[in-house]
């Protein structure tokens, strides 16, 4: 494919990105009209998008990957936008709710669960690919989204732990063969930050520091996150302070709930001594639904991120099933399938067991990989 080097062409191919803004005016009306117009964010995000993906179908065509960031502006500029735009539907929910006579209880918690949806299906996505950028003003937009949702050390498990050691028992976050969603979400509550907290901790060790070290990253995870609780009180007092953490966890389970799809089931292979294979295509479930990865800007193209993860969104490639196993759904679907086990083990063990004849026909016992009981790899 070639480069679109007009600024206008750029613009007119980033568009379809910028569906996320969007939820902005669909927030104020389900906040203005309360009753179940406070369901519009999550039938927005979860039913609309299922029905776009079946009008819309695949997309298997391939960016030119040496496209220069010069003709990546517009696409680049979503994700920038989106952090004023996400404080301003948060807090301006958090302040309005929290006075608005028109809501009942029930209605203000449908609204939050909503806001939560948003803040976890496109702002930590938004947040996910800035905090990969080299540029620092990126990666500082990345940390104010997730301390938005009170989930900053996000950035040094992805970053440092689950980038290395995707597939491997060091990675909490690779969801295990038959291992139920709410049972993984448990398990990464509490592990994910601990795994965070140590992986920082080498990385400063390494340099001679202790984590009590101003480069410490959580004292600025700790920062900002005090920053957006104090302000959530300051708007909405008790019950805004409440309805803001609401919002986080929702979006924490959101975002739980991608990554449990992501790499369900999928392992690298232990070549002895704490050794994995490295990080292939193949290690990563592929979805080519053409709508949902408008809204998610090509974050379900997750295998060409895992195998570079440097590449910017608008460049991510999709593969073949020979290179990379396919989702049947995009992650709408699979999410609400993800919610009920039974559901979800019939659609994806199969493909599980398919994947590990294609790529690893001569191993023959799974059972460590699938009990996580493997070596760790070496320096996890």
């Amino acid at each position: 494919m070639s480069t679109l080097p007009a600024p206008r062409a750029s613009l007119l191919a980033a568009l379809p990105y910028w569906v996320s803004l969007l939820t902005l005016p669909l927030a104020a009306i389900a906040a203005l009209m309360g009753g179940w117009w406070v369901l519009l964010l999550p039938a927005f995000a979860w039913l609309l998008f299922d029905i776009l993906d079946l009008v819309g179908g695949l997309d298997r065509s391939n960016p030119d990957p040496d496209t220069p960031e010069s003709a990546l502006f517009w696409h680049r500029l979503i994700t920038v936008i989106w952090v004023p735009a996400q404080a301003a539907m948060t807090f301006g929910l958090v302040f309005y709710a929290t006075r608005a006579g028109h809501l009942g209880g029930w209605e203000k918690i449908g609204l939050f669960v909503g806001q939560g949806v948003i803040s976890g299906a496109v702002g930590i996505v938004y947040a996910h690919e800035l905090l990969h950028q080299r540029d620092r003003v990126e990666r500082w937009l990345g940390d104010i989204l997730l301390a938005m949702v009170l989930w900053s050390p996000f950035r040094s498990h992805h970053l440092r732990v689950h980038h290395l050691h995707v597939g491997t028992p060091a990675d909490v976050v690779t969801a295990r063969y038959n291992e139920g969603f709410h049972r993984h979400f448990f398990r990464v509550l509490w592990q994910m930050p601990r795994d965070a907290w140590r992986a920082e901790a080498r990385m400063l060790a390494r340099r001679g520091l202790t984590m009590r070290s101003r480069q410490n990253p959580f004292w600025r995870y700790a920062a900002l996150q005090a920053g957006m609780l104090a302000l959530a009180l300051a708007l909405g007092g008790v019950e805004g302070l409440m309805f803001f953490a609401l919002q986080a966890v929702v979006a924490i389970w959101q975002l739980e709930l991608v990554n449990y799809i992501e790499h369900y089931g999928l392992t690298r292979k232990h070549l002895g001594d704490g050794r994995y294979e490295p990080v292939r295509p193949r290690h990563s479930w592929n979805a080519e639904h053409r709508a949902s990865n408008r809204l998610l800007i090509n974050l379900q193209r997750h295998s060409d991120h895992h195998y570079k993860p440097d590449r910017r969104y608008p460049l991510l490639q999709t593969y073949p099933e020979d290179e990379a196993p396919q989702l049947p759904q995009g992650y709408p679907v699979m999410g609400v399938a993800a919610l009920i086990p039974p559901v979800w083990r019939r659609m994806m063990n199969g493909r599980v067991r398919a994947w590990r004849r294609r790529f690893y026909p001569e191993i023959a016992d799974w059972g460590p990989y699938k009990r996580g009981e493997l070596p760790r790899p070496r320096g996890a």
